[in-house]
Parts: structure tokens; sequence; C-alpha cells
């Protein structure tokens, strides 16, 4: 962890990042039951994945059970990555606007002003866009779980399970230096493109000081 933490540090130069966490869309089987639920925003049958991954695109935490229409940020509020950082300050996740803003996850500034304000963003992009090229490689590597694979043909109970399966082979790949698939598929199934707006006095003191950092 503590390798990863300076590797985002020279990627992004904001201390004490422990990962990327953001959400992608696996395309499944209409379920027979709730099905409504699980009709993402983009009109099709998914789970909504949470992830979090290191500097090096492992998946360090995976949140696999929710439905499509589900958003990001309930996810997380919901998961046990949560309570863990608020008790242990174990360290930083960044995400995107989708999320809120919070002590232990950095979002971007919204409607940046000042030159330190468009840095930072700058900076946090570059981390951040770890997550995306994980999901990127993994559905490239396993196209089960990309559209262009069809979907999931199965109850959502048994993809996440396929899903999760998928992710800890992709980590394989990495400790085992496997090669990135040449013919990347292009992800566009990010679960939630929303701004959230929730105000954390505290976690905006906080992102503030990162801010003045830049």
């Amino acid at each position: 962890m503590a390798l990863s933490k300076q590797d985002f540090y020279r990627r992004c130069r904001i201390p004490n990042v422990l990962g990327a966490v953001d959400g992608t869309l696996v395309p499944i089987l209409g379920p027979s039951e709730n099905e409504e639920a699980y009709i993402c925003r983009k009109g099709f049958h998914a789970i909504n994945v949470q992830a979090v991954c290191d500097s090096r695109m492992n998946f360090i935490d995976v949140v696999a059970k929710w439905p499509g229409s589900q958003h990001d940020a309930s996810i997380f509020n919901t998961c046990g990555l949560k309570e863990h950082l608020e008790r242990t300050h174990a360290g930083i996740l960044l995400g995107d606007s989708g999320y809120g803003l919070r002590r232990y996850l950095l979002t971007p500034k919204q409607n940046p002003m000042t030159e330190s304000e468009r840095r930072y963003n700058n900076y946090h992009a570059r981390g951040r866009v770890v997550i995306e090229r994980a999901f990127g490689v993994l559905k490239s590597r396993f196209r089960c779980l990309h559209k262009s694979g069809g979907v999931l043909p199965f109850n959502p109970t048994k993809s996440s399970h396929v899903v999760v399966a998928c992710m800890k082979l992709h980590n394989l790949c990495i400790t085992f230096n496997v090669k990135e698939p040449q013919d990347a598929v292009h992800v566009n199934e990010l679960a939630n493109e929303d701004v959230l707006n929730e105000h954390d006095d505290n976690a905006h003191s906080f992102r503030q000081a990162i801010i003045n950092m830049f």
C-alpha cells in the first residue's frame, strides 16, 4: 500500500492516495424479479459495479451487487470501505463529481476559478484516470463484461460472482506481467455522470488545503 501511495503521489502530487474509485456498468440478462431496477441510465439491464484500484490497476476493493439504476454515491455510502476509511484514516480515494466530497474521498473542484484550482483538477484527473484504464483493460480481457460481448446470461447474483472472478483474474494478469490486449475496447459504461453537491465543511476545508499546495 505504501508503494502505491508513492506511485500516486508521483502521478498526481496529492499525498496519501491509496486508490481511485468509480462505478462501471456490466450488462446482464433482464432478471425476473425487480427487473426495472436493473435498467441503467443508458437503457439496458446491468449491475453497477463499484471498484477501487491501486496505482498499478489492481482491484483492491469491489462491490458488485447493486442494480444498474443505483447511483455511485449511494453504493459508496453503504459499503464497508466507507466505514473503514472513516474509522482508520487509512488514506484518500480519488473520485469523480458523482461522489460526495469527503476528507477521505477527494473530488474535482467544480467551476475552478483560480490557477491553483485548475492545476488541482488536472492532477486529480491524472490520478483518477487509473480506474478508468483499469475498467478498460478488464473489459478488454474479459469481453463478457462489455456490451460488445453481449450480456451475462445469468441472474444478478451469479453475474456478480462472474464479475468478481474476472477481477481476480485481472489482478493475477498484472502480478504475472501478462500483456494487455491489443484490441482494447472503448469503455463508456461508467455508471453515473451526475454531479453530486453534498456539502461538508470539513471536507471542503481539507480539499482547499490540498488545492493550496498547487
